[in-house]
Protein backbone atom coordinates (compact mmCIF):
# COMPACT_ATOMS: atom_id res chain seq x y z
CA UNK A 1 0.00 0.00 0.00
CA UNK A 2 1.38 3.30 -1.34
CA UNK A 3 1.69 5.74 1.93
CA UNK A 4 0.68 8.80 1.97
CA UNK A 5 2.94 12.06 0.55
CA UNK A 6 2.31 15.68 0.34
CA UNK A 7 4.56 15.97 -2.70
CA UNK A 8 2.73 13.66 -4.58
CA UNK A 9 -0.32 15.85 -4.90
CA UNK A 10 -1.23 17.91 -7.30
CA UNK A 11 -1.66 22.06 -6.88
CA UNK A 12 -5.22 22.02 -6.09
CA UNK A 13 -4.95 18.91 -4.05
CA UNK A 14 -2.09 20.62 -2.05
CA UNK A 15 -4.28 23.92 -1.55
CA UNK A 16 -7.32 21.94 -0.31
CA UNK A 17 -4.97 19.89 2.05
CA UNK A 18 -3.42 22.51 3.52
CA UNK A 19 -6.80 24.50 3.95
CA UNK A 20 -8.30 21.33 5.67
CA UNK A 21 -5.71 21.64 8.48
CA UNK A 22 -5.75 25.10 9.17
CA UNK A 23 -9.45 25.37 8.87
CA UNK A 24 -9.06 21.75 11.36
CA UNK A 25 -6.71 24.01 13.61
CA UNK A 26 -8.81 26.71 13.69
CA UNK A 27 -12.15 24.57 14.83
CA UNK A 28 -10.11 22.62 17.54
CA UNK A 29 -8.88 26.61 18.90
CA UNK A 30 -12.44 27.73 18.66
CA UNK A 31 -13.67 24.27 20.67
CA UNK A 32 -10.34 25.52 23.47
CA UNK A 33 -12.14 29.07 23.26
CA UNK A 34 -15.35 28.31 23.93
CA UNK A 35 -14.73 25.83 26.98
CA UNK A 36 -12.89 28.94 28.38
CA UNK A 37 -15.34 31.78 27.76
CA UNK A 38 -18.44 30.29 29.75
CA UNK A 39 -16.95 29.93 32.61
CA UNK A 40 -14.81 33.33 32.20
CA UNK A 41 -18.45 35.44 31.73
CA UNK A 42 -20.34 32.73 34.54
CA UNK A 43 -16.68 33.74 37.02
CA UNK A 44 -17.87 37.46 36.83
CA UNK A 45 -21.23 37.23 37.63
CA UNK A 46 -20.16 35.04 40.88
CA UNK A 47 -18.09 38.08 42.23
CA UNK A 48 -20.85 39.83 42.20
CA UNK A 49 -22.97 37.53 44.03
CA UNK A 50 -19.98 36.86 46.43
CA UNK A 51 -20.00 40.47 47.35
CA UNK A 52 -23.66 39.97 47.83
CA UNK A 53 -23.67 37.20 50.00
CA UNK A 54 -20.65 38.72 52.25
CA UNK A 55 -22.74 41.54 52.87
CA UNK A 56 -26.27 40.02 53.23
CA UNK A 57 -24.61 37.43 56.25
CA UNK A 58 -22.74 40.81 57.58
CA UNK A 59 -26.17 42.07 57.97
CA UNK A 60 -27.56 39.65 58.98
CA UNK A 61 -24.95 38.91 62.09
CA UNK A 62 -25.08 42.68 62.74
CA UNK A 63 -28.51 42.67 63.09
CA UNK A 64 -28.77 39.43 65.30
CA UNK A 65 -31.86 38.29 62.82
CA UNK A 66 -32.88 34.66 63.86
CA UNK A 67 -33.37 32.37 61.64
CA UNK A 68 -36.94 32.00 61.08
CA UNK A 69 -39.80 33.22 58.84
CA UNK A 70 -40.81 36.33 60.79
CA UNK A 71 -37.43 38.08 61.49
CA UNK A 72 -36.27 37.04 57.82
CA UNK A 73 -38.99 38.38 55.83
CA UNK A 74 -38.98 41.81 58.17
CA UNK A 75 -34.82 41.31 57.21
CA UNK A 76 -35.82 41.01 53.30
CA UNK A 77 -38.04 43.87 53.95
CA UNK A 78 -35.93 46.47 55.35
CA UNK A 79 -32.43 45.51 53.19
CA UNK A 80 -34.30 45.25 49.38
CA UNK A 81 -31.26 47.75 48.49
CA UNK A 82 -28.60 44.43 48.62
CA UNK A 83 -30.55 42.48 46.21
CA UNK A 84 -31.23 45.45 43.18
CA UNK A 85 -29.03 43.59 40.92
CA UNK A 86 -30.21 40.12 42.20
CA UNK A 87 -33.05 38.07 40.44
CA UNK A 88 -33.89 35.77 43.79
CA UNK A 89 -32.77 35.68 47.36
CA UNK A 90 -33.75 32.20 49.17
CA UNK A 91 -32.67 31.60 52.81
CA UNK A 92 -33.08 28.30 54.41
CA UNK A 93 -32.56 26.92 57.88
CA UNK A 94 -30.01 24.39 59.10
CA UNK A 95 -32.65 21.44 57.82
CA UNK A 96 -33.02 23.13 54.17
CA UNK A 97 -36.44 24.57 55.25
CA UNK A 98 -37.33 27.33 53.27
CA UNK A 99 -37.73 30.51 55.26
CA UNK A 100 -37.19 33.52 52.96
CA UNK A 101 -37.96 33.83 49.72
CA UNK A 102 -38.34 37.51 47.90
CA UNK A 103 -40.57 35.46 45.19
CA UNK A 104 -43.23 35.38 47.99
CA UNK A 105 -42.96 38.96 49.05
CA UNK A 106 -45.20 41.55 47.88
CA UNK A 107 -42.47 43.79 46.46
CA UNK A 108 -42.06 45.33 43.29
CA UNK A 109 -40.27 42.97 40.93
CA UNK A 110 -38.33 45.58 39.58
CA UNK A 111 -36.50 46.13 43.04
CA UNK A 112 -35.03 42.82 42.30
CA UNK A 113 -34.32 43.33 38.13
CA UNK A 114 -30.91 43.74 36.86
CA UNK A 115 -32.57 45.50 33.56
CA UNK A 116 -35.40 47.56 34.05
CA UNK A 117 -36.02 47.57 30.40
CA UNK A 118 -37.11 43.79 30.45
CA UNK A 119 -39.77 43.72 33.12
CA UNK A 120 -41.27 47.09 31.33
CA UNK A 121 -41.25 45.29 27.89
CA UNK A 122 -42.25 42.18 29.61
CA UNK A 123 -45.69 44.04 30.98
CA UNK A 124 -46.77 45.05 27.57
CA UNK A 125 -46.08 41.42 25.90
CA UNK A 126 -48.02 39.44 28.48
CA UNK A 127 -48.67 37.24 25.46
CA UNK A 128 -45.37 36.56 24.99
CA UNK A 129 -44.75 34.95 28.75
CA UNK A 130 -44.85 31.46 29.45
CA UNK A 131 -48.04 29.99 30.66
CA UNK A 132 -48.59 29.73 34.46
CA UNK A 133 -47.92 25.86 34.35
CA UNK A 134 -44.98 26.67 32.48
CA UNK A 135 -43.78 28.69 35.13
CA UNK A 136 -44.80 26.57 38.17
CA UNK A 137 -42.91 23.09 36.38
CA UNK A 138 -40.23 25.59 36.17
CA UNK A 139 -40.13 26.81 39.66
CA UNK A 140 -40.42 23.42 41.12
CA UNK A 141 -37.57 22.00 39.21
CA UNK A 142 -35.42 24.83 40.12
CA UNK A 143 -36.56 24.29 43.78
CA UNK A 144 -35.87 20.79 43.60
CA UNK A 145 -31.93 21.32 42.00
CA UNK A 146 -31.39 24.01 44.87
CA UNK A 147 -32.38 21.78 47.59
CA UNK A 148 -30.34 19.09 46.00
CA UNK A 149 -27.36 21.23 45.60
CA UNK A 150 -27.66 22.75 49.38
CA UNK A 151 -27.81 19.13 50.86
CA UNK A 152 -24.78 18.24 48.57
CA UNK A 153 -22.93 21.36 49.75
CA UNK A 154 -23.62 20.62 53.12
CA UNK A 155 -21.22 17.32 53.19
CA UNK A 156 -18.98 18.77 50.21
CA UNK A 157 -15.23 20.24 50.66
CA UNK A 158 -16.97 23.53 49.56
CA UNK A 159 -18.78 24.10 52.83
CA UNK A 160 -17.80 27.28 54.24
CA UNK A 161 -16.54 28.20 50.66
CA UNK A 162 -19.34 30.20 48.24
CA UNK A 163 -20.39 27.26 45.76
CA UNK A 164 -21.80 28.37 42.40
CA UNK A 165 -23.78 26.40 39.71
CA UNK A 166 -26.18 26.23 36.59
CA UNK A 167 -29.75 25.88 36.36
CA UNK A 168 -31.36 25.50 33.25
CA UNK A 169 -35.43 25.36 32.28
CA UNK A 170 -36.48 25.22 29.16
CA UNK A 171 -35.00 29.14 27.53
CA UNK A 172 -34.16 30.10 31.16
CA UNK A 173 -30.34 30.00 32.22
CA UNK A 174 -30.04 30.68 35.75
CA UNK A 175 -26.93 31.13 37.76
CA UNK A 176 -27.36 30.01 41.52
CA UNK A 177 -24.64 30.99 44.45
CA UNK A 178 -25.13 29.35 48.04
CA UNK A 179 -22.92 29.81 51.10
CA UNK A 180 -23.62 28.61 54.70
CA UNK A 181 -24.17 31.48 57.63
CA UNK A 182 -22.16 31.46 60.33
CA UNK A 183 -23.09 32.91 63.76
CA UNK A 184 -20.42 33.04 66.76
CA UNK A 185 -18.49 30.03 64.54
CA UNK A 186 -22.19 27.83 64.04
CA UNK A 187 -23.36 27.50 61.19
CA UNK A 188 -27.54 28.88 61.20
CA UNK A 189 -28.08 28.77 57.65
CA UNK A 190 -28.04 28.81 54.31
CA UNK A 191 -28.23 32.03 51.64
CA UNK A 192 -28.64 31.27 47.95
CA UNK A 193 -28.61 34.00 45.39
CA UNK A 194 -30.17 33.00 41.78
CA UNK A 195 -29.87 35.30 38.81
CA UNK A 196 -31.43 35.18 35.14
CA UNK A 197 -27.75 34.44 32.91
CA UNK A 198 -29.20 34.53 29.79
CA UNK A 199 -26.89 37.35 28.69
CA UNK A 200 -24.07 34.69 29.07
CA UNK A 201 -26.02 32.12 26.79
CA UNK A 202 -27.10 34.73 24.61
CA UNK A 203 -23.58 35.65 24.20
CA UNK A 204 -22.26 32.28 23.80
CA UNK A 205 -25.00 31.22 21.10
CA UNK A 206 -24.11 34.70 19.42
CA UNK A 207 -20.06 33.56 19.14
CA UNK A 208 -20.87 30.13 18.09
CA UNK A 209 -23.55 31.78 15.55
CA UNK A 210 -20.79 34.00 14.10
CA UNK A 211 -18.28 31.53 14.52
CA UNK A 212 -20.76 29.08 12.04
CA UNK A 213 -21.38 31.78 9.80
CA UNK A 214 -18.09 32.58 9.29
CA UNK A 215 -17.08 29.20 8.92
CA UNK A 216 -19.59 29.07 5.82
CA UNK A 217 -18.88 31.83 4.49
CA UNK A 218 -14.93 31.02 4.71
CA UNK A 219 -15.78 27.67 3.08
CA UNK A 220 -17.98 29.36 0.24
CA UNK A 221 -14.32 31.29 -0.96
CA UNK A 222 -12.30 28.31 -0.57
CA UNK A 223 -14.45 26.35 -2.96
CA UNK A 224 -14.48 29.79 -5.06
CA UNK A 225 -11.13 30.30 -5.04
CA UNK A 226 -10.53 26.48 -5.40
CA UNK A 227 -12.56 26.52 -8.99
CA UNK A 228 -10.96 29.82 -10.29
CA UNK A 229 -7.11 28.46 -9.37
CA UNK A 230 -8.33 25.13 -11.04
CA UNK A 231 -9.86 26.53 -13.91
CA UNK A 232 -7.87 29.76 -15.03
CA UNK A 233 -4.64 28.39 -13.28
CA UNK A 234 -4.12 25.07 -13.09
CA UNK A 235 -6.13 23.69 -15.86
CA UNK A 236 -3.77 25.93 -18.52
CA UNK A 237 -1.10 24.24 -16.59
CA UNK A 238 -2.11 20.97 -17.35
CA UNK A 239 -2.44 21.73 -21.03
CA UNK A 240 1.02 23.38 -20.79
CA UNK A 241 2.38 19.97 -19.04
CA UNK A 242 0.47 18.17 -22.19
CA UNK A 243 1.81 20.52 -24.95
CA UNK A 244 5.56 19.26 -23.67
CA UNK A 245 4.62 15.45 -23.48
CA UNK A 246 3.29 15.99 -27.33
CA UNK A 247 6.31 17.32 -28.40
CA UNK A 248 8.48 14.98 -26.54
CA UNK A 249 6.74 12.30 -27.90
CA UNK A 250 6.86 13.20 -31.36
CA UNK A 251 2.97 12.91 -31.47
CA UNK A 252 0.77 14.25 -33.73
CA UNK A 253 -2.34 14.91 -31.12
CA UNK A 254 -3.83 18.26 -31.53
CA UNK A 255 -3.11 20.95 -28.96
CA UNK A 256 -5.14 24.30 -27.31
CA UNK A 257 -1.46 26.27 -26.60
CA UNK A 258 -2.80 29.13 -29.11
CA UNK A 259 -5.92 29.36 -26.51
CA UNK A 260 -3.73 30.07 -24.12
CA UNK A 261 -0.93 32.19 -25.95
CA UNK A 262 -3.87 34.56 -26.56
CA UNK A 263 -4.13 35.14 -22.79
CA UNK A 264 -2.56 38.49 -21.54
CA UNK A 265 -1.10 37.18 -18.14
CA UNK A 266 2.08 35.32 -17.33
CA UNK A 267 0.85 32.00 -17.90
CA UNK A 268 0.27 33.61 -21.72
CA UNK A 269 3.42 34.73 -21.65
CA UNK A 270 4.96 31.55 -20.39
CA UNK A 271 3.12 29.78 -23.37
CA UNK A 272 3.93 31.98 -26.10
CA UNK A 273 7.79 31.73 -25.18
CA UNK A 274 7.11 27.84 -24.49
CA UNK A 275 5.66 27.52 -28.00
CA UNK A 276 8.56 29.65 -29.49
CA UNK A 277 11.11 27.90 -27.79
CA UNK A 278 9.68 25.08 -29.21
CA UNK A 279 9.97 25.80 -32.39
CA UNK A 280 12.94 27.07 -32.43
CA UNK A 281 14.28 23.76 -31.40
CA UNK A 282 12.55 22.24 -34.08
CA UNK A 283 13.99 24.21 -36.51
CA UNK A 284 17.41 23.54 -34.89
CA UNK A 285 16.75 19.93 -35.25
CA UNK A 286 15.70 20.12 -39.24
CA UNK A 287 18.75 22.58 -39.81
CA UNK A 288 20.56 20.04 -38.21
CA UNK A 289 19.29 17.20 -40.18
CA UNK A 290 19.35 19.39 -43.20
CA UNK A 291 22.99 19.68 -42.96
CA UNK A 292 23.79 16.62 -42.50
CA UNK A 293 22.04 15.20 -45.70
CA UNK A 294 23.99 18.24 -48.04
CA UNK A 295 27.01 17.33 -46.17
CA UNK A 296 26.42 13.93 -47.22
CA UNK A 297 25.38 14.69 -50.46
CA UNK A 298 28.37 17.10 -51.13
CA UNK A 299 30.79 14.59 -50.04
CA UNK A 300 29.70 12.17 -52.09
CA UNK A 301 31.12 13.64 -55.57
CA UNK A 302 34.55 14.07 -54.45
CA UNK A 303 34.79 10.71 -52.78
CA UNK A 304 33.75 9.42 -56.11
CA UNK A 305 36.41 11.02 -57.96
CA UNK A 306 38.75 10.49 -55.20
CA UNK A 307 37.98 6.35 -55.63
CA UNK A 308 37.92 6.64 -59.64
CA UNK A 309 41.53 8.55 -59.72
CA UNK A 310 43.04 6.21 -57.24
CA UNK A 311 42.03 3.00 -58.83
CA UNK A 312 43.33 4.54 -62.13
CA UNK A 313 46.47 5.38 -60.56
CA UNK A 314 47.19 2.07 -59.80
CA UNK A 315 46.76 0.98 -63.01
CA UNK A 316 48.43 4.03 -65.20
CA UNK A 317 52.42 4.06 -66.00
CA UNK A 318 51.85 7.31 -68.30
CA UNK A 319 53.84 9.94 -66.32
CA UNK A 320 51.78 13.04 -67.39
CA UNK A 321 48.53 11.25 -66.79
CA UNK A 322 49.86 10.00 -63.19
CA UNK A 323 50.86 13.86 -62.44
CA UNK A 324 46.67 14.56 -63.17
CA UNK A 325 45.08 12.19 -61.40
CA UNK A 326 47.43 12.88 -58.62
CA UNK A 327 46.26 16.49 -59.17
CA UNK A 328 42.64 15.62 -58.92
CA UNK A 329 43.25 13.45 -55.72
CA UNK A 330 45.03 16.51 -53.94
CA UNK A 331 41.86 18.43 -54.97
CA UNK A 332 38.94 16.27 -53.74
CA UNK A 333 40.78 16.06 -50.50
CA UNK A 334 41.18 19.72 -50.40
CA UNK A 335 37.58 19.66 -51.19
CA UNK A 336 36.62 17.20 -48.28
CA UNK A 337 38.92 18.86 -45.99
CA UNK A 338 37.39 22.32 -46.40
CA UNK A 339 33.88 20.96 -46.07
CA UNK A 340 34.43 18.84 -42.67
CA UNK A 341 36.15 22.28 -41.19
CA UNK A 342 33.23 25.01 -42.44
CA UNK A 343 30.55 22.20 -41.43
CA UNK A 344 32.14 21.53 -38.33
CA UNK A 345 33.04 25.18 -37.65
CA UNK A 346 29.50 26.40 -38.51
CA UNK A 347 27.86 23.75 -35.43
CA UNK A 348 30.48 24.87 -33.51
CA UNK A 349 29.09 28.52 -34.05
CA UNK A 350 25.51 27.56 -33.76
CA UNK A 351 26.03 25.93 -30.00
CA UNK A 352 28.02 28.93 -29.15
CA UNK A 353 25.74 31.62 -30.29
CA UNK A 354 22.75 29.90 -27.37
CA UNK A 355 25.29 31.37 -24.99
CA UNK A 356 26.61 34.96 -25.70
CA UNK A 357 24.86 37.89 -24.84
CA UNK A 358 24.42 40.87 -27.48
CA UNK A 359 25.36 44.29 -26.48
CA UNK A 360 25.79 48.02 -27.61
CA UNK A 361 28.49 48.07 -30.21
CA UNK A 362 30.07 50.46 -32.27
CA UNK A 363 30.32 48.47 -36.13
CA UNK A 364 33.02 51.35 -37.26
CA UNK A 365 35.52 50.09 -35.18
CA UNK A 366 34.84 46.33 -35.54
CA UNK A 367 35.20 46.84 -39.00
CA UNK A 368 38.06 49.02 -38.79
CA UNK A 369 39.93 46.46 -37.44
CA UNK A 370 38.97 43.61 -39.75
CA UNK A 371 40.30 45.59 -42.31
CA UNK A 372 43.43 46.75 -40.98
CA UNK A 373 44.05 42.60 -40.16
CA UNK A 374 43.48 41.92 -43.44
CA UNK A 375 45.92 44.77 -45.31
CA UNK A 376 48.82 43.37 -43.47
CA UNK A 377 48.20 40.41 -44.70
CA UNK A 378 46.55 40.42 -48.22
CA UNK A 379 48.74 43.89 -49.41
CA UNK A 380 52.16 42.46 -49.18
CA UNK A 381 50.93 38.57 -50.49
CA UNK A 382 48.80 39.47 -53.43
CA UNK A 383 49.23 43.20 -53.41
CA UNK A 384 45.00 43.32 -52.75
CA UNK A 385 43.94 46.50 -51.37
CA UNK A 386 41.16 46.99 -48.68
CA UNK A 387 39.78 50.32 -47.92
CA UNK A 388 37.36 51.45 -45.28
CA UNK A 389 34.51 54.20 -46.61
CA UNK A 390 32.75 55.72 -43.64
CA UNK A 391 30.00 58.52 -44.99
CA UNK A 392 30.56 60.64 -41.47
CA UNK A 393 32.08 60.64 -38.12
CA UNK A 394 28.96 59.55 -36.23
CA UNK A 395 28.51 56.26 -34.31
CA UNK A 396 27.19 53.11 -35.65
CA UNK A 397 25.89 51.12 -32.73
CA UNK A 398 24.17 48.39 -33.09
CA UNK A 399 23.19 45.76 -30.83
CA UNK A 400 25.38 42.24 -31.73
CA UNK A 401 28.28 39.86 -30.58
CA UNK A 402 31.41 41.72 -31.24
CA UNK A 403 33.12 38.27 -32.57
CA UNK A 404 30.44 37.41 -34.88
CA UNK A 405 30.43 41.00 -36.80
CA UNK A 406 33.93 40.41 -36.81
CA UNK A 407 33.51 36.98 -38.31
CA UNK A 408 30.56 38.07 -40.99
CA UNK A 409 32.86 40.93 -42.20
CA UNK A 410 35.98 38.26 -42.04
CA UNK A 411 34.02 35.76 -44.33
CA UNK A 412 32.80 38.41 -47.00
CA UNK A 413 36.39 39.83 -47.16
CA UNK A 414 37.53 36.01 -47.95
CA UNK A 415 35.41 35.27 -50.26
CA UNK A 416 35.86 38.63 -52.46
CA UNK A 417 39.66 37.93 -51.99
CA UNK A 418 39.59 34.67 -53.59
CA UNK A 419 37.67 35.73 -56.55
CA UNK A 420 39.69 38.86 -57.17
CA UNK A 421 43.05 39.10 -59.14
CA UNK A 422 46.21 40.17 -57.35
CA UNK A 423 46.16 44.38 -57.64
CA UNK A 424 42.80 44.76 -57.49
CA UNK A 425 40.98 46.68 -54.42
CA UNK A 426 37.99 45.59 -52.32
CA UNK A 427 35.75 48.14 -50.77
CA UNK A 428 34.23 48.07 -47.26
CA UNK A 429 31.61 51.16 -46.80
CA UNK A 430 29.50 51.65 -43.50
CA UNK A 431 26.71 54.24 -43.81
CA UNK A 432 23.37 55.24 -42.55
CA UNK A 433 19.71 54.25 -44.21
CA UNK A 434 16.78 55.48 -43.69
CA UNK A 435 14.43 53.59 -41.21
CA UNK A 436 16.99 53.32 -38.46
CA UNK A 437 19.29 51.41 -40.62
CA UNK A 438 23.07 51.19 -40.80
CA UNK A 439 24.57 49.72 -43.72
CA UNK A 440 27.25 47.50 -44.46
CA UNK A 441 28.51 46.63 -48.32
CA UNK A 442 31.32 45.02 -49.43
CA UNK A 443 32.32 44.87 -53.28
CA UNK A 444 34.98 43.92 -55.52
CA UNK A 445 36.32 43.86 -58.87
CA UNK A 446 36.49 39.96 -59.06
CA UNK A 447 34.05 37.74 -61.41
CA UNK A 448 31.06 38.73 -60.29
CA UNK A 449 27.85 36.36 -59.91
CA UNK A 450 26.54 34.40 -63.17
CA UNK A 451 22.92 33.97 -61.27
CA UNK A 452 20.41 36.04 -62.26
CA UNK A 453 18.49 35.46 -58.87
CA UNK A 454 21.63 36.65 -56.59
CA UNK A 455 19.72 34.85 -53.23
CA UNK A 456 20.74 31.91 -54.14
CA UNK A 457 24.38 32.46 -53.06
CA UNK A 458 23.48 32.26 -50.18
CA UNK A 459 22.32 28.60 -50.12
CA UNK A 460 23.91 25.96 -48.46
CA UNK A 461 26.82 24.42 -50.37
CA UNK A 462 26.09 26.69 -53.32
CA UNK A 463 29.03 27.52 -55.39
CA UNK A 464 29.14 28.96 -59.28
CA UNK A 465 32.62 29.27 -59.49
CA UNK A 466 33.69 25.65 -60.40
CA UNK A 467 37.65 27.41 -60.91
CA UNK A 468 37.74 27.82 -56.98
CA UNK A 469 35.62 24.38 -56.37
CA UNK A 470 38.49 23.76 -54.34
CA UNK A 471 38.76 25.92 -52.30
CA UNK A 472 35.02 27.19 -51.35
CA UNK A 473 33.01 24.64 -49.16
CA UNK A 474 29.71 26.80 -49.96
CA UNK A 475 28.84 27.12 -46.73
CA UNK A 476 30.63 30.77 -46.19
CA UNK A 477 27.76 33.00 -47.31
CA UNK A 478 25.55 30.42 -46.03
CA UNK A 479 27.10 31.68 -42.46
CA UNK A 480 26.88 35.03 -42.72
CA UNK A 481 23.48 34.81 -44.16
CA UNK A 482 22.60 32.95 -40.64
CA UNK A 483 24.54 35.44 -38.61
CA UNK A 484 23.25 38.31 -40.08
CA UNK A 485 19.51 37.67 -39.11
CA UNK A 486 20.62 36.02 -35.89
CA UNK A 487 21.11 40.28 -35.33
CA UNK A 488 17.66 40.98 -37.31
CA UNK A 489 19.49 42.40 -39.94
CA UNK A 490 19.27 41.77 -43.95
CA UNK A 491 21.80 41.10 -46.27
CA UNK A 492 21.36 41.74 -50.40
CA UNK A 493 23.68 40.10 -53.52
CA UNK A 494 24.23 41.87 -56.78
CA UNK A 495 26.80 42.49 -59.45
CA UNK A 496 28.67 45.79 -59.61
CA UNK A 497 27.95 48.03 -62.43
CA UNK A 498 31.28 47.61 -63.73
CA UNK A 499 32.81 44.81 -62.59
CA UNK A 500 32.64 42.37 -59.50
CA UNK A 501 30.16 41.17 -56.88
CA UNK A 502 28.72 43.51 -54.17
CA UNK A 503 26.84 42.06 -50.70
CA UNK A 504 25.43 44.67 -48.55
CA UNK A 505 23.80 43.91 -45.51
CA UNK A 506 21.16 46.45 -42.84
CA UNK A 507 21.59 45.85 -39.79
CA UNK A 508 18.81 47.62 -37.05
CA UNK A 509 20.54 51.17 -35.21
CA UNK A 510 20.91 50.76 -31.85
Amino acid sequence: MQSFSLKNLSILKKFLFINFIVFLAITVLTLFYFNSAQPTLIKNKTSNHIKTLNNTIENLNRLKIKFNEEDIRKFLFSTKFLFQNIDRVQIFDNKFNLIGDTDTLDLDPRAFSKRLDIVEMDDLNNDQKPSNEKKKIQKEKKEKNVFFQLENYSKSKYFGQPYTFTDENYDQFFLVTIKNVFNNNESVGYLAISENANDIKAAINERKNFIVRTAIVVGIVILIFSFVLNRYFLKPIKNLVSYTNIIKNKSNEKTNIENIKKRNDELGTLSASLDEMTNELNKRIATAENYSTDLLHEIRNPLASLKSASDIISETDNKDQRNRLISIVSHDVERIERLITDYSQMLKDEAAISYERMKKIDLKEIAQSVVDDFNSIYDSKRSIGIKLKINSEKNYNILGIENRIEQIIANLLENSISFSLDNQEIIVEINHKEKNKIGLVVSDQGIGFSEKDTSKVFNRFYSNRPGKFGEHSGLGLNIVKNLVELHGGEIFAENNKVKGARIEILFPQA
